[in-house]
């Protein structure tokens, strides 16, 4: 059984593996259609989202296009599916937020304890080996590239930079790159501007925090208990919007502004997850890292280290 997948980066696709078609239909890839990649629902949130469904199948359908093998392509398609409702706004809820690395730490046991495996077993594949923290296409860890990292910044770019990028990219000894320095430059950065302008930027720093002090409020009262979180974002959110708790509804009301600059601010600082890439591209037959070869890049990784170090200051809720 084949499946054809169009992607708007990455064209289309078919995916002649019949374990793919029965993944995609088990009620934990389907769940995922349910939870929004940034963390917080469009309502809530100053940006439109997409689905951690839509990345994961786009990170399978890039490791396909970048000739990974199967077991690694299944293991794009399954990464995310441990994250709970809301994403990682759980790492605020449970912590401090800052390393955003729950979903990798529970995603064995909550995957180990699905039906996935015996899915996977059924077509001769084994669990154990399609552990996206196996695979270095997949999965590295910042600043190189990665599939997933790749695939969550493109669909955020312009679809013809997006395009464009997608078209420098090649494999060389085991690792992604790309094939010149015009291009490496390029996609770098845009995901620091991505970086600066939306992950890190005040606006999600402060919705970051405020939803999980809702959520953290929520779970005190017991509006919500904390095995909600491996539903979706709806089921969820249902239940905060039923609820007659003013601080509650005041939250809402506050996360539901196009913008948060206009509230006064507290004197908590928050500290966001910084995120970059540092790429390697082909230089004379040679993969060279860009900061190496190019001091304005290395300049604007350190400036932009350093503002994300100063923190923010959330708004007040009064």
């Amino acid at each position: 059984m084949s499946t054809k997948i169009k992607e708007k980066i990455y064209g289309e696709t078919t995916i002649n593996l019949p374990v793919i078609a029965e993944l995609l239909s088990s009620p934990l890839l389907r769940r995922l259609k349910k939870i929004a990649q940034f963390g917080i629902p469009d309502e809530f949130y100053h940006k439109k989202n997409y689905s951690r469904l839509g990345h994961s199948v786009g990170v399978m359908v890039l490791l396909k296009k970048l000739g990974a093998t199967e077991e690694e392509q299944i293991a794009g398609l399954l990464h995310d599916v441990s994250h709970t409702a809301f994403s990682h706004i759980i790492d605020w809820v449970v912590g401090k937020g800052r390393t955003e690395n729950y979903q990798d730490r529970e995603h064995n046991k909550f995957v180990g304890q699905s039906k996935i495996p015996a899915i996977l077993k059924k077509y001769g594949y084994d669990f154990n080996e399609v552990n996206y923290k196996k695979f270095k296409l997949l999965d590295r860890k910042i600043p190189y590239l990665c599939a997933d990292r790749i695939d969550y910044a493109l669909r955020e770019f312009p679809k013809p930079l997006a395009r464009y990028c997608f078209a420098g990219l090649a494999v060389r000894n085991g690792k992604i790159v790309f094939k010149d320095k015009k291009t490496a430059k390029v996609f770098a950065e845009n995901f620091l501007r991505l970086q600066k302008e939306h992950w890190g930027s005040f606006e999600a720093a402060s919705r970051y925090r405020l939803f999980g002090d809702l959520l953290r409020e929520a779970l005190k009262k017991r509006i919500i208990k904390f095995i909600d979180f491996w539903k979706d974002d709806d089921f969820v959110l249902d239940k905060l919007k039923k609820s007659r708790d003013r601080l509650i509804q005041r939250y809402l009301g506050i996360l539901r502004k196009k913008t948060l600059e206009e509230l006064p601010k507290s004197g908590v600082v928050v500290y966001k997850k910084f995120r970059y890439i540092d790429p390697e591209f082909v230089l004379k037959n040679k993969a060279v890292r860009l900061s190496k070869v190019d001091r304005e890049f290395r300049k604007e990784i350190e400036q932009a280290k350093a503002e994300n170090k100063r923190g923010i200051f959330v708004p007040l809720v009064v």
